[in-house]
């Protein structure tokens, strides 16, 4: 993945020797509208206005933008990207989309996979060391998940409220399936559901279910 706006302004306003208040005032921006690109949260910022940024900092908007465009001087040496990545482990467990597959250790398989660390706060808001990768088998959730799918499993995140992808011990063994709170049931009880109709859906009680993790984001082979 190449460098976003955020790490490119943030990137030449230390290079500058300068800081964000600085830069909107001399470009006559509000604060909040660079604070706003530098912590992720304006990806389409105002292009009038990051133009006046762009006449500061002395480069093109473009290279902003896009990182392409010119520069005055060179260009700022942007975060190392080892820096700017994290390993998420990848575990030996494969969540069945069907019968069920036993549950083994979450063994570390392989290689690592890695995100960028900014994608992971801002868009997931999740903590790095909570992710697991795991691959999923069978066809009980087709069409959203196929079998030999790689999943992102976030381990911080097991309510299933509000309602979602988990990957669960449903008693016989390790699943992937779509998880929904029984409103007003008592004791608590969750509906689970594949999104293959050839499955019924079935439900449980919270106490017959371990839930191992909210499944954030998914990947396969074409």
């Amino acid at each position: 993945m190449r460098s976003t706006l955020a790490e490119r302004l943030r990137a030449r306003i230390r290079q500058l020797g300068l800081h964000a208040g600085q830069v909107a005032e001399l470009a006559e921006v509000n604060r909040s509208f660079l604070y706003d690109i530098m912590r992720g949260r304006s990806e389409n910022p105002n292009l009038e206005r990051l133009d006046l940024v762009a006449r500061v900092l002395k480069v093109e908007r473009n290279w902003l933008l896009h990182g392409m465009g010119d520069v005055e001087g060179e260009s700022p040496i942007l975060d190392d990207p080892d820096d700017a990545f994290v390993a998420i482990a990848s575990v030996t467990v494969k969540p069945a989309m069907g019968g069920g597959t036993i549950v083994d250790d979450l063994v570390p398989l392989g290689r690592p996979y890695h995100f960028q660390k900014s994608w992971i706060k801002h868009s997931l808001r999740a903590d790095p060391t909570n992710l697991r990768i795991m691959h999923v088998e069978g066809d009980s959730m087709i069409p959203t998940l196929r079998s030999g799918d790689i999943v992102l499993v976030d381990l911080g995140r097991r309510s299933p409220t509000p309602p979602g992808i988990f990957v669960l011990y449903d008693g016989m063994g390790l699943v992937a399936k779509r998880l929904e709170h029984i409103a007003n049931s008592e004791p608590p009880r969750v509906r689970i559901i594949s999104d293959n109709s050839f499955y019924s859906p079935y439900d449980c009680t919270c106490d017959e279910i371990n839930i191992v993790g909210r499944i954030r984001w998914f990947a396969r082979e074409v």
